[in-house]
């Protein structure tokens, strides 16, 4: 055999083993992030649509950053137990959660603003807040928090009933277990004369499934979900109108943020950003998918009235709303301000 020939066979069978060095430098460069949430997982086009926006922005993350900074996605609270969420983002222990914020308003009591009935009453108003004064003081609490607000999502919510019996005004919830789904909602319902049980929503199905809980309280989304048409008698829809809107956007930790190069962090917000549409967009639609998925189970479905509206408002702004306020003069500030963005 020649030198030439040895040098070529030589060269050929040392290329194996460089590449995969070469690949793994690459590798390592890269950074993943954990992406966490509470709801049943799905795929990018399929599924509930909180678990496909976290997809969806995986996705494009990848896309935008060439690979170089990529998520992960960890659907049914498998990752960090569902409220646990949010104190760890504030740690940097989890990159990214989509998360209804008012489960960390006993870590921080602003919080609960984003779960407090009769201070949304629309889409476009809950949207709007992202422009206004409340939006920017939200992100000002968030930062000094250890979050950083990447997505503004809003979900509109009803009731469904073990009973045939709708609910529709606050006399109907008198002597019946409710599950309101925050702080704010419980001392609402409370002074309507109901009994609460607080759990998070994937917890409803056993709840009421049990008789723990006689009415529940959540959004479109998650009734559809959580398949609580399997054993409710009557939903009240958000179709028309609602008396609670959730805010349940997509958050990162302020630590990891705040390490990502410039160009990676503008990514982020970006994607964010362009994910309100598709956030809106579901969102209502499912307040109309819902109606059809209860009723296809002979499920009577109802809608509620704005008179039926204000009666919840009426008893909210005697109830949750001077608590809130009298707890703290940024709680105060924040009722104060999303007053001032006016209802559509």
């Amino acid at each position: 055999m020649t030198i030439t020939r040895r040098r070529i066979l030589a060269a050929t069978a040392a290329a194996p083993l460089a590449a995969p060095w070469i690949g793994g430098t690459a590798r390592a460069q890269a950074k993943q992030l954990k992406i966490s949430h509470q709801f049943p997982g799905g795929t990018v086009d399929s599924g509930d649509f909180r678990d496909q926006l976290c997809r969806r922005f995986a996705a494009d993350l990848a896309k935008k950053t060439n690979g170089a900074l990529t998520a992960e996605v960890y659907p049914n609270s498998s990752l960090v137990k569902t409220v646990a969420q949010y104190s760890a983002i504030r740690r940097g222990a989890l990159d990214m959660t989509l998360y209804p914020l008012n489960y960390a308003g006993g870590e921080v009591s602003e919080y609960n603003i984003g779960f407090m009935p009769g201070v949304v009453s629309s889409y476009d108003q809950g949207y709007a807040w992202k422009k206004a004064e409340i939006g920017k003081r939200l992100n000002a609490v968030m930062a000094e928090k250890g979050a950083v607000l990447v997505t503004w999502l809003w979900q509109a919510g009803g009731s469904a009933s073990r009973d045939a019996k709708p609910i529709l005004a606050p006399e109907d919830v008198k002597g019946k277990k409710v599950r309101g789904g925050s702080r704010e909602m419980d001392l609402m319902l409370k002074g309507a004369g109901a009994s609460v049980v607080s759990m998070p929503s994937n917890e409803l199905y056993a709840a009421m499934q049990t008789g723990t809980m006689d009415v529940c309280m959540t959004t479109s989304t998650s009734f559809i979900s959580f398949r609580l048409e399997e054993i409710a008698k009557s939903l009240t829809t958000a179709r028309k109108k609602s008396f609670f809107f959730v805010f349940e956007p997509l958050l990162m930790s302020k630590s990891i943020f705040d390490s990502l190069p410039k160009d990676q962090q503008t990514a982020i917000m970006d994607i964010g950003a362009e994910m309100e549409k598709f956030a809106l967009e579901k969102a209502k639609a499912d307040d109309e998918e819902v109606a059809k998925v209860y009723e296809k189970r002979g499920i009577k479905t109802y809608a509620m009235e704005q008179a039926e509206v204000d009666k919840w408002k009426a008893v909210a702004k005697d109830t949750c709303w001077k608590e809130y306020a009298a707890k703290s003069a940024s709680n105060a500030e924040l009722l104060k301000l999303s007053q001032e963005v006016p209802a559509a």
